[in-house]
């Protein structure tokens, strides 16, 4: 058996980011080849993952970041199944260095962001291990990005919320209307930008729930679907950013905010992601 020094199970600690032991065990397996023992420790971590498929991971953080000149976003949820891991240093710092590989290389599937490369494997590989050294289920959820003249992103402070929004044009006034907006976002959770972009299977459900609520309250069958649209208007105002009521100033709805600070400024798209949603 080869002779494993503490600096070699040290030195693919650092290579893996895995506990000593299962460096130490890996090295003694591969008879001291480091890239024997990286691929022991690959394995390993994908059995944790398979073996993990089924379980629940509802915990987390979601992570917003912007480029520097403002016209690219992404969104995105790292999930794990304990509160106790997603406040762990080492959680945070992989979610953080993924979000970072996203951002500079302008990433735009979440297939694409697995196969890039963190710490000379890719970040599916490097979600396997933190798995194999968590002891829970970690997974990679959502992914979204935004390239618009603005794009701005908000992060509740408890990492639990997050939204990014794009707007058509970028002033200082659009960056505050942007900020306003994404908290907005984060808080309301609109469905849509407007009743416009919602499809017609979203609009055909909503009043068909309206109609038989209608009938179980016993109204007139002539009325039915009246009171139907009235209550898919209701949903509207409820559920569509622009025509929501805007939260820091409730005498108007968002679209007479966005207009009172440029009515040349247009929403171009939004994402919100949530834990547990």
């Amino acid at each position: 058996m080869a002779n494993i020094s503490a600096k070699d199970v040290y030195k693919l600690r650092d290579l893996t980011g895995l506990g000593v032991m299962d460096c130490k065990k890996a090295l003694e397996e591969s008879e001291g080849d480091f890239d024997k023992a990286i691929e022991i420790l690959r394995k390993k971590g994908q059995k944790v993952a398979n073996n993990r498929a089924d379980r629940s991971a509802n915990e987390g953080i979601v992570i917003t970041k912007i480029s520097d000149d403002q016209s690219f976003g992404i969104i995105m949820m790292l999930n794990c199944e304990t509160d106790f891991v997603s406040k762990n240093e080492e959680f945070v710092k992989l979610a953080n260095d993924i979000a970072n590989i996203a951002l500079n290389n302008k990433i735009k599937t979440l297939e694409d962001l697995l196969k890039a490369s963190l710490n000379d494997i890719t970040i599916e590989e490097n979600i396997n291990n933190f798995m194999a050294k968590s002891g829970e289920k970690i997974q990679l959820s959502h992914y979204e990005y935004i390239e618009s003249p603005l794009v701005v992103g908000y992060n509740h402070h408890n990492g639990r919320v997050g939204a990014i929004i794009g707007l058509s044009k970028a002033s200082e006034k659009a960056l505050e209307l942007g900020r306003n907006l994404t908290m907005q976002i984060a808080a309301m959770n609109p469905i849509a930008i407007d009743k416009n972009d919602l499809s017609e299977d979203v609009i055909n459900k909503e009043l068909d729930v309206a109609r038989e609520l209608a009938r179980r309250e016993g109204k007139p069958e002539d009325l039915i679907e009246k009171i139907a649209q009235g209550r898919l208007n209701k949903f509207y105002q409820e559920s569509t950013l622009l025509n929501q009521e805007y939260i820091m100033e409730n005498d108007k709805n968002v679209n007479d905010y966005i207009k009172s600070i440029d009515p040349e400024i247009k929403v171009t798209k939004f994402y919100r992601f949530a834990l547990g949603s």
